[in-house]
């Protein structure tokens, strides 16, 4: 590894939340050393050194089980470090759909995949597509609809992260999608809104339409009144979850790579649930029964 790579923090306090059994860390993503998965040309920013070892460590301060890794934009479509790290972490144990799995992946493929590697990334634990609407992103608003056809068969979603809103504009394409839908970071809305913003209300329509998830994460990066509540975008991660509980996921976003300047503590953002989800039925609906039915993970280890 290149000695001027930072390593990416690991939180050493603990949360005061409790994980439930199962409980799954949607949305994080692991960064090797370049000389092995060099950056594609459309990296935004180089993103610090972020191992598996590492992450195990967070897992254990968290009490998470299990986790969704998500490529990166600053590998493009080369997803071999997203996936050696699945395999690390079990994402093809036991055939990878069975019990025992204890990570899935979202991977970005263009237009030229083959459905034999699409049925080969299944088989390794991709669920799902991301479309990643801001610079760095390599798959354009064009193929949306071409591609969530192309996944929908091998039961992956699309994961989307773009500017919440843009999403008025978007809301009619997105409710033609085939498959499920994941929005990231409750929203993404770069400038915040107040939850009657038109924007926030399209995503309450994509919600309650019943085919949309929504992951509550990276709050630091659009709140204006930040730690450790980050009560702008936790009003709307409460509207959100009242509005739909049972399509509402939580994830760290480690090593958070646009605040590796000056990153969160993880805890805190786990803990945000206590606020955001007033009740233990809650949290364990986001943090393991959702993340099971969406990612297909099996029951909790007993």
């Amino acid at each position: 590894m290149n000695e001027d790579i930072p390593i990416a923090a690991v939180t050493e306090t603990a949360p005061r939340l409790a994980c439930p059994a199962g409980a799954t860390d949607c949305h994080m993503h692991f960064y090797g050393p370049r000389e092995d998965y060099p950056l594609a040309p459309t990296c935004p920013f180089p993103p610090p050194y972020a191992p598996v070892e590492a992450y195990r460590r967070l897992m254990t301060r968290l009490g998470v089980e299990r986790v969704v890794i998500v490529q990166p934009s600053a590998y493009g479509t080369d997803n071999r470090c997203t996936l050696d790290a699945l395999a690390e972490l079990g994402g093809a144990e036991l055939g990878g759909a069975e019990l025992g799995a204890a990570a899935r992946a979202v991977v970005v493929v263009d237009e030229s995949v083959t459905d034999a590697e699409l049925e080969r990334l299944t088989g390794l634990g991709a669920r799902g597509i991301r479309f990643f609407m801001l610079p760095g992103g390599v798959l354009p608003w064009s193929s949306l609809e071409t591609m969530a056809a192309r996944v929908a068969p091998f039961g992956w979603h699309l994961q989307m992260q773009l500017d919440g809103r843009e999403l008025p504009e978007h809301e009619a394409a997105l409710k033609r999608l085939p498959g499920p839908l994941v929005i990231d970071h409750t929203g993404k809305f770069l400038e915040p809104v107040a939850p009657d913003h038109p924007a926030f209300r399209s995503l309450l329509r994509l919600v309650e339409g019943g085919n949309c998830w929504v992951k509550l994460s990276a709050p630091y990066e659009t709140s204006r009144q930040g730690p450790p509540l980050y009560g702008d975008v936790g009003a709307l991660a409460k509207a959100l979850i009242r509005a739909a509980p049972e399509r509402m996921l939580w994830a760290s976003n480690w090593p958070h790579p646009s605040a590796r300047a000056d990153p969160p503590d993880d805890a805190v953002l786990l803990d945000l649930l206590l606020d955001w989800a007033g009740d233990e039925s809650s949290r364990r609906r986001i943090l393991t029964d959702n993340p099971a039915e969406l990612y297909g993970f099996g029951p909790p280890r007993a």
